[in-house]
């Protein structure tokens, strides 16, 4: 547990069973030469510059996970191939299973990460129009994430209400149909139209949304702080805190696998 603590990079026996059957098999190589890299220790750099926010052309060769170069196309196959989302389902599954996820209500919220320059960026509304990119993020009611996405930081938060609803896959895992709609979706004022809560209404999902011009205190709050603590936990992935990367895919990759160590944590609890 200590060598975990101090060194989250190190990928456990226990999540490496559950990624390695999910990666693409690689192709013969065409060019002799020094040997592959072993998946396993690539995927250690890429979680080491997920963790300390590292710069790729600095990761430390001598740890053995090969040259940042190689784990940063690994990084970019593995999400092109969908392995963190079919890995976020494993999770869910395995949660449903023992009856953890709360399907009674989901929380969302959309914080910004700046970084100016990148594909999906924009000018922020919230910080003087300086570029940023935003991660829209909905959980279950105990924070647990059910679907995360990546847009500029200019676009408004409720229009990505829908697309995010539509991000939460089918999961099963207990007799009967697959879910994946709450019962209730509770949102700040970001999200206040009516519009929305017709179409969320429509779907079986009842909103419960604060309204502008209100005075604060609704009661949201001690519902709402779950998805707080789970945008925290994100943000404490130094390199989630501000977007280095230029090509969306490659942060939406780092977006997607720490969503995925997240809702592993709440995995490894059922232990």
């Amino acid at each position: 547990m200590g060598q975990r603590e101090s060194r989250p990079w190190i990928v456990s026996d226990e999540l490496w069973s559950l990624i390695e059957p999910l990666l693409p098999k690689p192709g013969p190589k065409l060019v002799e030469g020094r040997p592959r890299v072993p998946d396993r220790q690539a995927l250690c750099g890429v979680l080491f510059v997920l963790h300390t926010g590292i710069q790729w052309e600095y990761l430390p060769q001598e740890l053995g996970f090969g040259s940042g170069m190689t784990c940063w196309r690994r990084l970019a196959a593995w999400n092109e191939a969908g392995v963190w989302d079919e890995l976020h389902l494993v999770l869910l599954k395995k949660l449903r299973a023992a009856k953890k996820l709360d399907w009674s209500r989901a929380v969302i919220d959309s914080p910004t990460s700046g970084r100016p320059g990148a594909v999906q960026s924009g000018p922020s509304p919230v910080d003087r129009a300086r570029p940023g990119s935003k991660h829209h993020i909905l959980t279950d009611g105990q924070g647990i994430p059910l679907a995360v996405s990546l847009t500029g930081g200019n676009r408004n938060d409720v229009t990505q209400l829908l697309p995010l609803l539509d991000r939460v896959p089918a999961v099963s895992g207990v007799v009967g149909r697959p879910r994946r709609r709450p019962d209730a979706l509770l949102a700040d004022r970001g999200y206040d139209h009516d519009k929305y809560r017709r179409l969320l209404w429509a779907r079986g999902i009842r909103p419960v949304i604060a309204r502008r011009g209100e005075e604060h205190g609704s009661g949201l709050g001690i519902f709402r702080y779950v998805v707080e603590r789970t945008i925290a936990w994100l943000h404490g992935f130094r390199r989630l805190r501000i977007r280095w990367e230029r090509r969306d895919d490659i942060h939406e990759a780092f977006l997607g696998l720490a969503t995925c160590l997240i809702t592993h944590r709440h995995v490894q609890r059922l232990c």
